[in-house]
């Protein structure tokens, strides 16, 4: 089935005890669970530090850890001072900081969530031009998140950035024109903002521009067109794409038929699936088998494992 694209602890101390016996200090060590017990509380005790403002008992309770190889220690370290410094730099009025400090208000990552001020930063940011910033509060404007949903504003945001070649919002003009947001339906306009961003590299306009092509819609059908821009996507990991590929194959359309291709592509796609879609897939993948000689799934195999491991470079 088709479907279009919318709108991403403190180093554990060792214990020490005079033997009874010996010259030498026994070791005592601690269990794994009291170790992570204190390597939590240390954690704890850093990001309550850091929310406070206290950026130098932040950085005493991370830093220990971190040394120590505390993986989510040497994580929150990066993340505080990424925010530290990102908040230096937005504080002087640079839009590249403000933007970068807005997108870790947005997810919450190394700072209590908020879209608020997300918000604030993103529009401050856009404020001087930066086309990041512009396409990040257009899109906050076309969900809706933090603001009145506002597809006319979405629109200029976006506009706004594609001049200046950013690739996000070429897309998300797409986007808009497919669906008439903010904006007459225009599938022809929708096609050509979809081909800007594709040329790009943004995988999901090169899926759509490929399911343009495959329907008709906005351009003349062609089938070679709609394979060569599913296979754009295809070749940058998407599964949707992959699977559209693999169906392609199936039906001889823009391809000769190939049954190895074919089970080669829904192979590398049905790795991304979960649930009662990775079932049905499987059930898919093991039905084609039943009609392909061993040979042949054998082919299918090696060429999926070499496909994935080359990146997606050596597909053919």
């Amino acid at each position: 089935m088709r479907k279009r694209l919318s709108l991403a602890a403190v180093a554990i101390a060792l214990a020490f005890a005079a033997a009874a016996c010996s010259r030498q200090p026994a070791v005592v060590e601690k269990s794994a669970a009291e170790k992570a017990a204190e390597a939590a509380a240390a954690l704890d005790m850093g990001v309550a530090a850091y929310n406070a403002g206290d950026y130098a008992g932040a950085l005493a309770s991370f830093k220990p850890l971190a040394e120590s190889g505390n993986a989510a220690a040497e994580n929150n370290l990066g993340r505080k001072e990424a925010v530290k410094w990102y908040r230096m730099a937005a504080d002087k009025g640079l839009a590249q900081a403000e933007n970068s400090l807005g997108g870790l208000y947005e997810n919450g990552d190394g700072i209590a969530q908020s879209v608020e001020d997300a918000l604030k930063l993103y529009g401050q940011a856009a404020q001087q031009g930066l086309a990041e910033a512009e396409t990040n509060l257009g899109r906050l404007n076309y969900e809706g998140l933090g603001v009145a949903q506002n597809y006319g504003e979405a629109l200029r945001l976006f506009q706004a950035a594609a001049a200046q070649g950013n690739a996000a919002a070429e897309f998300n003009l797409g986007v808009m024109y497919a669906n008439g947001q903010g904006v007459a339906k225009d599938l022809a306009e929708a096609v050509k903002w979809y081909r800007m961003a594709a040329d790009q590299e943004v995988a999901a306009a090169a899926y759509n521009l490929g399911a343009a092509y495959e329907d008709g819609q906005g351009v003349k059908r062609d089938y070679a067109e709609a394979m060569k821009w599913y296979r754009a996507a295809a070749e940058q990991g998407m599964a949707e794409a992959q699977n559209n590929v693999g169906r392609m194959y199936a039906g001889g359309r823009g391809v000769p038929e190939n049954v190895v291709k074919e089970h080669m592509w829904y192979s590398l796609a049905l790795a991304a699936l979960k649930g009662d879609d990775a079932k049905r897939a499987k059930d898919f993948v093991a039905g084609l088998e039943a009609d392909m000689s061993p040979e042949e799934v054998m082919q299918a195999q090696a060429a999926a494992m070499r496909c994935k491991e080359s990146n997606y470079k050596s597909c053919d």
